[in-house]
């Protein structure tokens, strides 16, 4: 069976570079493998399917975990579900057993279904209570936009959305709550057009970048994420394969950097500029240097894919050091 022939419990979710993902993390049989975002759990079963090896997963959406249940029954010591933050990785799988992987992959897409379901509030497609938040714990979204003042609103739509339009926007925001509160993503979706010029045919919905930025800031996304990386290197054993998917600028250019520095693959310092300690050791390798992008097919099936980026890095082993003190 072919990684892209394994299907997911819902059909909702398509896994986005399935079969690069799982061919770059060479599953074999003895091999164990963390999927630190579950979602609707295509990778842990592509993985669990294509080899005889051992999956732990991890998600903070406790819909998540319920909907992993089944596969926790049919695939039974081989696979564990993790319920908990990907930045808490490393306990995580310390509670289960786990000190060492052979690999890790990382989708930093939001699941389809969550925003597929409207009580969730993920999404101004369907209307619904202003949430967004993953793990179902902490501020939501409505308390976000109805009491923060209109430069910390105007910086959250700046910083994580890439808004040029945020002052305008959080000006909106402010002015529109003295009439009533702000609960239903409709509501804001509204208010954010209101003040948006009409978006060109096949140009994204106006309210789009205001979404993504208080959902990364409700669930401290970008935070978490830098947590992980660095969590990473205790977990993968030498030869190690890491894997992720980003879907904007924001996620992907910490990847990025950060895997850039962890390989060594960073630029030389100006001589103008003397250095001021040497580079840390490298870790990584790259494999490849430049980021995986999705075939025009899968573009072609799933749209959610077309602004994602692959990145994938080989943890250094034995040979590598013995190759660089030679």
């Amino acid at each position: 069976m072919t990684p892209s022939a394994v299907m997911t419990e819902s059909s909702l979710h398509i896994p986005v570079m399935l079969d690069e993902v799982i061919t770059a993390l060479m599953p074999a049989a003895g091999k164990v493998f963390i999927d630190a975002t579950f979602g609707n759990g295509g990778y842990s079963r592509a993985l669990l399917e294509s080899a005889d090896c051992q999956v732990a997963a991890i998600d903070r959406d406790p819909d998540a975990i319920l909907r992993g249940q089944p596969m926790v029954q049919s695939y039974h010591s081989r696979f564990s579900l993790l319920e908990g933050p990907f930045s808490q990785i490393a306990q995580l799988c310390a509670g289960a057993g786990i000190d060492q992987a052979d690999g890790i992959v990382f989708d930093l897409g939001v699941c389809s279904t969550q925003l597929d379901q409207a009580e969730r509030g993920f999404s101004f497609r369907s209307d619904g209570p202003l949430d967004m938040r993953m793990s179902r714990q902490g501020r939501d979204a409505s308390d976000i936009v109805n009491e923060l003042d209109e430069a910390e609103l105007a910086d959250i739509i700046w910083r994580f959305g890439e808004e040029r339009a945020s002052r305008r926007i959080a000006k909106a925001i402010v002015r529109a709550r003295l009439d009533a509160r702000i609960e239903r993503t409709g509501q804001l979706a509204d208010i954010i057009r209101s003040v948006m010029p009409r978006p060109k045919p096949g140009q994204a919905d106006s309210a789009t970048r205001t979404f993504q930025a208080l959902r990364i800031y409700i669930n401290g996304e970008l935070d978490e994420l830098e947590t992980a990386l660095a969590d990473c290197e205790k977990l993968l054993a030498p030869d190690g394969v890491l894997a992720i998917v980003s879907f904007h600028s924001l996620e992907d250019r910490i990847v990025k950097n950060f895997l850039n520095l962890k390989s060594g693959n960073i630029p030389a310092p100006s001589r103008h500029r003397p250095e001021i300690a040497p580079p840390a050791p490298a870790i990584y390798r790259l494999s490849p240097r430049k980021p995986i992008l999705p075939s025009e097919n899968e573009i072609a099936v799933n749209a959610r894919s077309r602004s994602a980026k692959l990145r994938v890095a080989r943890r250094l082993g034995l040979a590598d050091l013995q190759e660089r003190s030679a």
